[in-house]
């Protein structure tokens, strides 16, 4: 299950030299016929990953309410960064991303905007410590390992900071994440930052380590979105209103206790895991239906909102050299499809 709040260096620069500019407009006249006849034309695709935010789309696809809705979407599968590859390059109209991600590929010339959020991450991202550290304040003076410019890296810099303690009162030791449980075992790392399900792997190596701080202690720091192709969107609002109905949908078959199993296991087997095991990872996923989103696109400063999430990622980005200068986040997030849903 691997997505990132930001991305590795390495896959910035592959973004900047592929990356294409999409500024370019469709014809009045065809965008008005292509949006009455998506259904019979060219299909819209959309980048999906192993993220129970995105794998839930599975649910749709499978129970055909996108067809049934008179779409015609083609949901590709990636890992994770080629996903946001091919979105730059243009080779999809939209991707599944994290809030900052969808900042990273704005600064490579696709500009990406978010329409709705999937989900924001409930448990799935943690911070794990050794027998006797029980507090992010106990860390003070310890090494901790996490892959840096990652999603627990500025899951890590936000807990430090909620309690007043200078990232330069540890030592942050840069880890790949698939490796962190076999770093952790080593005597000299106090903690890690990492996600589910590598975390679950940590704490089995680690006798008596535990979760002191994860993800829902600070719901909303790290959404997950549905973000469009600025062109495509502008010439296929109708469209794009639809498919988030039909996620309206999803998560409501996902939430109701009488279709969860169902919805459960059409999502475990996509991802080849058991679905016992499965439901952990989906009760770390907080699945943001239409009258959620409509709150959470409220502007505000506030994790509570995507915009506040996203400006404090946004200066993240920049402290850890993801890009040099803020990004325009507000140019990047948009209501009006939401708030057009009644």
């Amino acid at each position: 299950m691997i997505r990132t709040a930001t991305l590795s260096l390495s896959v910035v620069f592959g973004m900047l030299l592929t990356a294409c500019d999409n500024t370019a407009k469709t014809p009045e006249a065809q965008a008005k016929s292509e949006q009455s006849s998506t259904a019979t034309t060219q299909p819209i695709t959309i980048g999906y990953s192993d993220w129970p935010g995105f794998v839930a789309w599975q649910v749709a696809i499978e129970k055909g309410w996108l067809k049934e809705a008179g779409l015609n979407v083609e949901f590709k599968w990636f890992d994770y960064s080629s996903s946001l590859n091919a979105f730059s390059a243009n080779q999809l109209d939209a991707v599944l991303v994290t809030n900052g991600d969808n900042l990273i590929t704005s600064t490579g010339g696709t500009k990406g905007i978010i329409i709705m959020a999937t989900d924001y991450s409930a448990g799935n991202d943690v911070i794990i410590a050794k027998d006797g550290i029980n507090t992010i304040a106990d860390l003070k003076g310890k090494s901790v390992a996490t892959e840096k410019g990652l999603v627990d890296h500025l899951l890590l810099s936000t807990a430090l900071d909620d309690a007043k303690i200078p990232l330069s009162d540890i030592k942050l030791v840069n880890s790949v994440t698939n490796e962190l449980p076999q770093v952790f075992a080593s005597p000299d790392i106090a903690a890690i930052a990492v996600w589910q399900p590598v975390a679950n792997q940590a704490l089995k190596a680690v006798a008596g380590s535990k979760i002191i701080y994860s993800s829902k202690d600070k719901p909303g720091l790290i959404y997950d979105t549905l973000s469009v192709n600025m062109s495509h969107l502008s010439a296929h609002e109708e469209d794009w209103k639809k498919v988030i109905q039909v996620w309206d949908k999803t998560v409501k078959y996902i939430n109701d206790p009488a279709t969860h199993a169902d919805a459960v296991k059409i999502m475990a087997n996509r991802v080849g895991v058991d679905p016992a095991q499965y439901e952990q990872f989906v009760g770390g996923t907080h699945l943001l239906d239409v009258a959620a989103n409509k709150k959470v696109f409220v502007k505000g400063n506030g994790f509570d909102s995507i915009y506040g999430s996203t400006y404090h990622v946004n200066k993240f980005n920049v402290e850890n050299g993801i890009y040099t200068t803020e990004v325009d986040a507000d140019g990047l997030i948009s209501a009006k499809l939401l708030d057009s849903i009644q």
